[in-house]
């Protein structure tokens, strides 16, 4: 079981997506390798805009330029920016996805997913795919930094906005993904192979019998909490919100993890990401910040109307989401340090992740389960 078997393959989603009229993008099979440099990587994404974009066949390679707007770990982000015949100036956002990125991203659901949230104002609007990519309209904001998300006016604003996502329907089944989504992941996760002889030792020291019986357990205390499903983000870290400063509005970016899933999930794993990259988890957002939050989620427009009684339930149910949201991504870091070329320590980054549900664990499965008795639900 050394090989990972591919779920998913870019272009034939794209290509069968437009040959059953669910799209109005444009499409090539055209790819960029992703390890070039930008001026390598120019004359390339230049000659696929042409290829996507027939008013710019014609065009010389002069009037396009190519520049780096974010590299995150899964994703690198160009903006192009094109002088038109008549003389007007266009940008396009040109999003590759990281090498090996279908071994635990969906794309056929992503893609599903981007029509219906760009028609409901979210995110940029899908112009083309192509063989590892898309293209999309170029949004003119900054992308926030995790002490951003501390600050008590975006913080809010941010809830506001994640309230109005949680609304939009996706068609199709609205089965909460989590625990597929982790299933799918520990059963990849725990048969891998390493030739690395560092990534094999810290790989052998992991005992897959204890976490399998973590998510049983885990899987089992949320199903009693009774958390709403809704279209999920699942990946709300502050890389994928933007914010335009002089006209104060907020973007969420980038849903190639949405799926339906559990709203206590969706805000449990966004607290998480207050941590950043460094995975300072002495950032994770105290009780009053969090109830700051949960006030303009749950109550948009009059956040002080919010009960005592609805901002302890949400309080319970995004933290004890949260755990869930360390073991997913603990097990997604395993897959990734074998199919990943990125040089990210990765299997340190499972080992943050893990220490840190075990870490917490007990103070939050506790207050969940006092929570349930004294509801009378558990």
């Amino acid at each position: 079981m050394g090989a990972v078997n591919k779920i998913w393959n870019e272009m034939d989603v794209a290509m069968e997506a437009r040959d059953n009229g669910r799209a109005d993008f444009q499409s090539s099979p055209l790819t960029v390798e992703t390890s070039l440099s930008l001026p390598d990587m120019s004359p390339r994404v230049i000659e696929l805009c042409k290829d996507l974009f027939n008013k710019w066949s014609k065009l010389d390679d002069s009037r396009f330029s190519v520049e780096t707007v974010s590299g995150g770990i899964t994703n690198l982000l160009l903006k192009v920016s094109v002088k038109e015949e008549n003389g007007n100036d266009v940008s396009v956002t040109v999003r590759l996805y990281g090498p090996n990125t279908d071994y635990v991203i969906n794309r056929e659901r992503e893609l599903q997913a981007i029509k219906y949230l760009s028609a409901a104002g979210f995110g940029a609007k899908l112009l083309a795919v192509f063989g590892n990519g898309m293209v999309q309209s170029f949004i003119n904001a900054r992308t926030l930094i995790p002490s951003d998300m501390r600050n008590s006016k975006l913080a809010a604003e941010i809830a506001k906005q994640l309230h109005k996502f949680h609304q939009v329907e996706i068609p199709g089944s609205k089965e909460p993904q989590l625990w597929n989504d982790i299933s799918k992941f520990y059963e990849k996760a725990s048969g891998l192979e390493f030739d690395d002889i560092e990534k094999r030792r810290m790989y052998e020291a992991i005992s897959f019998k204890e976490i399998h019986k973590e998510i049983v357990e885990l899987k089992e205390l949320t199903g009693h909490l009774n958390s709403p499903v809704v279209f999920a983000h699942n990946d709300l870290l502050s890389g994928n919100i933007m914010v335009n400063d002089e006209q104060e509005k907020l973007y969420f970016i980038d849903f190639e993890y949405g799926s339906y899933n559990y709203r206590g999930y969706d805000i449990g794993n966004h607290f998480n990401e207050y941590a950043g990259y460094d995975c300072d988890y002495s950032l994770y957002p105290n009780k009053e910040e969090q109830y700051h939050f949960f006030r303009h989620y749950l109550l948009p427009d009059k956040p002080d109307e919010v009960s005592d009684k609805d901002l302890e339930a949400l309080y319970v149910e995004a933290n004890t989401f949260m755990l869930a949201s360390h073991i997913l991504w603990a097990l997604w870091a395993l897959i990734q340090a074998k199919m990943s070329p990125i040089d990210f320590d990765y299997p340190g980054y499972f080992f943050l992740r893990y220490n840190e549900y075990k870490k917490q664990k007990e103070m939050y499965i506790s207050l969940a389960q006092s929570y349930l008795s004294k509801s009378g639900t558990g």
